[in-house]
């Protein structure tokens, strides 16, 4: 299905052609590696050089669990009012359902903080976030940031990352997004997906080809090829928002007519041009995908890489299921997990459908789920089906063809938009049930399951078309290919009267003199103290999972009603993974707390170090996470900002795996601390000297002292390259004290 060329490869005479089989001069190489279409759109928004690129974008966007941090941030850090257009959507908190009054709070701080600084508002259950930005703000050419990890609008020809908040303060403060320079991989689609097959069988398949090696893992995917004609733009649109779980940093498609269409049928043909890579392109790395050869495919617990064709899952279910169950009785050992138990009469039963969100909330998704259940009964048993549409105007138009009606008369539950079921807030399943679900993410716990308390379920990823077949045979896992069906789908027609008359726009609008609406959640944040002379770090969680996840660092759904404030939020903070890490790193901090009252430590400290290290004026003392390879998933900052609220000072890892979480890191405040092995244990300490000139200096090596078991040992750190802003970020404690700073 999908192969992996590893090695520089050129698009050229509509092929993808090895290098070595190219025969290019080293000058039509250097022409060609600048005729990708991701190189035109970076060279159009860089401020910087070549190889170290400064980005302005041209817009940004956060829904309700992000834009309070975001915007207490960069008032603290001198706003006025938005110098570019800012979408503030309402989408993960919508329910209102936790928490008493405090969600809707937070709406009402959006809306006053949009008529004050400038921004559009988008009421709750009107959109989700990214359905939004495709239908109203994605243009051909356009870059767009936003705090969502799946901000992804490359289908539409709009360049768009995702990012923590604080990147999304740099840009409110006519600041840069800085960058090296990424490689970019082709991924060349020809062929056509047969009946049944739909974008998240694509999708699935992909990831499943290349997270695990980190093939394209902060690169950049250029989607080219004859098989793009063959899809329809709600098919790209749903490939390209699951190309984050590939690791990758963004992605972008050549458009054409079906693009201008798009474009057109939503009132913006002016946002359409033709894209396309130059004849030759060079690109770093590439990616063959047949279409034809596409199964339905299914991602098992606990991530949207864990791929497997959905025929093979039944064929082999004991041995498929028991890997996966046997990863969940490690999340859950004192729990009743099972999978094999869903194995019943030679199939696979499971518990629950969700068709929802950015990636499965889509007309067409929909409306060929419909097709499938036509006629026809998800029963009246334990099994249910809900179905989220990701906009009104989407809803309105599967209203008025037919579609929603029919659906509810197959015992399908319809609901409003909402990401609830992407990230843990809405249809959580029964202990040991299992969901299958057309969204974008299924990390462990993901669907709201709490390890601790002995509850956990689970979620597998599949598409739609497969769902509503599994529907129709009353849970029974079932491919979209074997369901007789018309895959024909009535037009798809946009009302933008919808977003006319309630959404606020008010971007380029501010009124200074309107005030902010606080309601007693919203709290601002603490202080956070610059980085000290020497460093004192003791490690108060160590975590040896090959990889950590920004849910497991910071959880989703219970947690989402307190992101507005720091301090509630960070007692949260890796209570899935670890449940101590709090009063651990809450000691550490009283400890520094005492330090900068009395100018020295307290004693309890200075004793179980003497007479292995000297402890020299102007030591600050703070707490660090130890993981393997910490920040796969989210965008969320507040994985890296608990942390610091909590007195963190650091991390150490092997590796970071997402660039986004080592900016949290890095504008929280906190060292990205990289070493290719250290044995570590809670409560070792990490004593490293003359730390500011190291950082100021831009240091290679970083020495330290390791206290472990009553001894020391030397070890050595890295941080990757760090920027001149970013060297002073870390050294001023954090983005909020820098921008103070200047």
């Amino acid at each position: 299905m999908i192969k992996l060329i590893r090695g520089g490869c050129y698009y050229m005479n509509g092929a993808l052609v090895r290098e070595r089989q190219a025969f290019l001069t080293s000058e039509q190489k250097e022409k060609a590696r600048k005729g990708t279409m991701s190189y035109g759109i970076l060279k159009a928004h860089n401020r910087g050089d070549e190889q170290n690129l400064k980005l302005q974008f041209d817009a940004i966007t956060s829904h309700d669990i992000t834009y309070v941090g975001i915007i207490q941030t960069a008032k603290a850090s001198g706003l006025k009012e938005f110098p570019l257009p800012y979408v503030l959507t309402n989408c993960h908190n919508s329910l209102c359902a936790v928490g008493g009054t405090i969600n809707e709070d937070d709406h009402v701080f959006g809306l006053s903080a949009a008529k004050k600084y400038g921004a559009d508002f988008v009421p709750p259950h009107l959109a989700v976030i990214h359905q939004y930005m495709r239908e109203v703000e994605a243009k051909v050419g356009r870059m767009i940031l936003g705090s969502d990890s799946h901000t992804r609008y490359g289908a539409l020809g709009t360049l768009a990352v995702g990012e923590g908040g604080p990147e999304l303060v740099k840009q409110i403060l006519n600041q840069t997004y800085d960058v090296r320079r990424p490689e970019t991989v082709a991924v060349y689609l020809r062929g056509n997906l047969k009946k049944g097959v739909g974008p998240q069988d694509v999708a699935i398949a992909l990831c499943g080809a290349v997270f695990g090696n980190g093939f394209v893992k902060n690169k950049i995917l250029e989607f080219v090829g004859p098989g793009i004609a063959n899809l329809s733009m709600d098919y790209r649109n749903g490939i390209d928002v699951m190309t984050t779980e590939t690791a990758c940093l963004s992605s972008i498609w050549e458009t054409d007519a079906k693009t201008r269409e798009y474009y057109k049928t939503h009132g913006r043909e002016k946002d359409f041009k033709e894209l396309h890579p130059s004849d030759p392109a060079y690109y770093d790395y590439g990616i063959t995908v047949n279409l034809s050869t596409i199964e339905p495919m299914i991602a098992l617990p606990f991530h949207p890489s864990n791929a497997f064709t959905v025929r093979e899952l039944i064929e082999h279910p004991t041995e498929i299921l028991a890997e996966a169950e046997a990863a969940g009785k490690k999340l859950c050992p004192n729990g009743t997990f099972s999978l094999t138990d869903k194995i019943c009469d030679g199939g696979v039963y499971v518990d629950q459908g969700i068709i929802a969100g950015c990636a499965g909330g889509m007309y067409e998704n929909i409306a060929e789920a419909y097709e499938i259940l036509k006629g026809r009964s998800t029963g009246a048993d334990a099994f249910s089906l809900s179905v989220y549409p990701s906009s009104q105007p989407v809803y309105k138009a599967l209203v008025e063809n037919g579609y929603i009606g029919g659906l509810m008369d197959a015992g399908v539950v319809v609901k409003t938009a909402f990401c609830g079921p992407c990230f843990g807030a809405g249809d959580v399943p029964a202990n040991n049930g299992l969901s299958i679900r057309h969204t974008t993410r299924n990390f462990e716990s993901r669907e709201g399951s709490k390890p601790a308390a002995g509850q956990l379920a689970a979620v597998a990823l599949m598409d739609a078309r497969s769902i509503a077949a599994t529907a129709a045979n009353g849970g029974r896992l079932t491919p979209g290919t074997e369901a007789p069906y018309t895959k024909k789908v009535k037009k798809y027609f946009f009302d933008a009267q919808i977003y006319a008359n309630r959404v606020y726009h008010g971007a380029g609008k501010s009124d200074r003199n309107a005030e902010l609406r606080y309601g007693p959640n919203i709290a601002d944040w603490p202080e956070m103290i610059p980085l000290g002379k020497h460093l004192l770090i003791k490690a108060v969680s160590v975590l040896e999972d090959p990889v950590t996840t920004t849910d497991e660092l910071i959880p989703s759904g219970e947690t989402s009603s307190y992101r507005s404030n720091p301090m509630k939020l960070a007692e949260f903070a890796l209570s899935r993974k670890d449940p101590g890490y709090v009063e651990r790193a809450k000691a550490v901090k009283a400890d520094e707390d005492v330090r900068r009252e009395t100018g020295a430590l307290p004693e309890s400290v200075i004793k179980s170090l003497k007479g292995l290290i000297e402890v020299k004026p102007g030591t600050i003392y703070g707490s660090c996470v130890v993981a393997v390879k910490p920040g796969d998933g989210s965008a969320r900052e507040q994985a890296a900002s608990c942390q610091r609220v909590l007195g963190g000072v650091a991390n150490i890892a092997k590796e970071y795996a997402t660039k986004r979480y080592r900016s949290n890191l890095i504008n929280w405040g906190m060292l990205p601390l990289l070493a290719d092995k250290v044995r570590c244990k809670v409560g070792d300490y990490f004593y490293i000297e003359n730390i500011d000139r190291l950082i100021a200096d831009g240091a290679d090596k970083i020495p330290a002292k390791h206290i472990h078991g009553g001894s020391v040992h030397d070890v050595a750190f890295s941080v990757g390259a760090l920027t001149p802003d970013e060297r002073q970020i870390i050294l001023s404690g954090c983005l909020i004290n820098f921008n103070k700073r200047k």
